[in-house]
């Protein structure tokens, strides 16, 4: 086949697409764990008859992001459709974003992932759902991660939980895990935002070797404290490799992460910042790590009560009327 061959998709064909928040890092697992959390982006995607791109925004960034070819869900249906040799539709997107950007909550890797969702709908619906391609989870992995660059946020948003993420030589792999029903996570999520390129830059090339052990040690011992062990978290969450670094550029969020961390609370910055991530052990122990950060007065904070996403991202096909 080839990019000039027909699409699949009859135009008409609508699907729904849901994806999770994520954080990734949880402090020691640099690059490599990731969080699928209770906040979502959903969108609709249907296909059209021509080439046109329709695109509505409402929530998070309908003021920011761009309304034509250039957004990152079109571009990401456009990468699926490519790499199957098919040719895209004309779509209308309709999107309402609930997850924050450039928080440090996945809100690209969410991007990326309901693109590719969309597409993967799409595609195997075929024009009489007898035609279509179909794209598993490897592909779809791999896929996001050419996009993301890295696959910590989009494994978690792609299939929920606790993901570990690597790199061989075939491409990018995970491993799924169950997070221990007494493990409760807060974020707390500031006005102000972080690019997650600066934050990047500020981390060495080389660390001492004993902060390279530590963190090892420290990301073994965070996928017990998850899976099996909650009250080990706060030794858990410790880091050396790169929340130090990146703390001159947001002051507030290292303040909030020392405060937290001093009373007790397994806190970190939520992937490249500057959102903080307290894993509580118990929900109760959320409105304390609150309590808390109410008292950081120097930036506002928002609060948000969350579960884990078990799930990953979503998608099907689309009946008027349904929910």
């Amino acid at each position: 086949m080839s990019a000039s061959d027909p699409s699949p998709a009859s135009p008409g064909r609508t699907v729904a697409v849901r994806v999770p928040a994520t954080s990734a890092n949880l402090g020691p697992g640099f690059d490599t764990l990731g969080l699928a959390l209770s906040v979502y982006d959903e969108l609709l995607v249907t296909a059209l008859d021509d080439d046109r791109v329709e695109i509505e925004v409402t929530g998070q960034g309908a003021d920011a992001v761009p309304l034509d070819a250039s957004h990152l869900v079109v571009r990401s249906m456009a990468h699926a459709f490519a790499s199957v040799g098919r040719r895209m539709p004309g779509v209308r997107l309709r999107a309402h974003n609930v997850i924050p950007h450039g928080r440090g909550l996945g809100s690209s890797g969410a991007a990326v992932v309901s693109g590719l969702l969309a597409a993967k709908g799409l595609l195997e619906l075929g024009t009489d759902h007898t035609d279509g391609v179909e794209l598993g989870d490897e592909a779809l992995l791999r896929l996001a991660t050419e996009l993301e660059g890295h696959p910590d946020n989009v494994a978690p948003a792609l299939f929920g939980g606790l993901t570990i993420a690597w790199m061989d030589e075939t491409g990018p792999q995970h491993k799924k895990l169950l997070v221990h029903r007494g493990v409760s996570p807060v974020v707390f999520v500031p006005e102000f935002t972080m690019s997650t390129s600066v934050a990047r830059s500020l981390q060495p090339l080389q660390v001492p070797r004993e902060d390279a052990v530590f963190n090892v040690s420290r990301s073994a011992l965070l996928i017990a404290a998850l899976i099996q062990s909650p009250e080990l978290l706060l030794a858990a969450t410790g880091d050396r490799l790169h929340q130090d670094y990146r703390a001159q550029a947001m002051p507030e969020t290292d303040r909030l992460v020392r405060a937290l961390r001093a009373q007790g609370f397994a806190a970190v910055i939520s992937g490249a910042g500057p959102s903080v991530l307290v894993l509580a052990d118990g929900p109760g122990r959320r409105l304390e790590a609150a309590d808390v950060a109410a008292s950081v007065t120097d930036t506002p904070w928002d609060a948000l009560m969350l579960a884990v996403d078990f799930k990953g991202g979503t998608v099907k096909e689309y009946a008027e009327g349904s929910t």
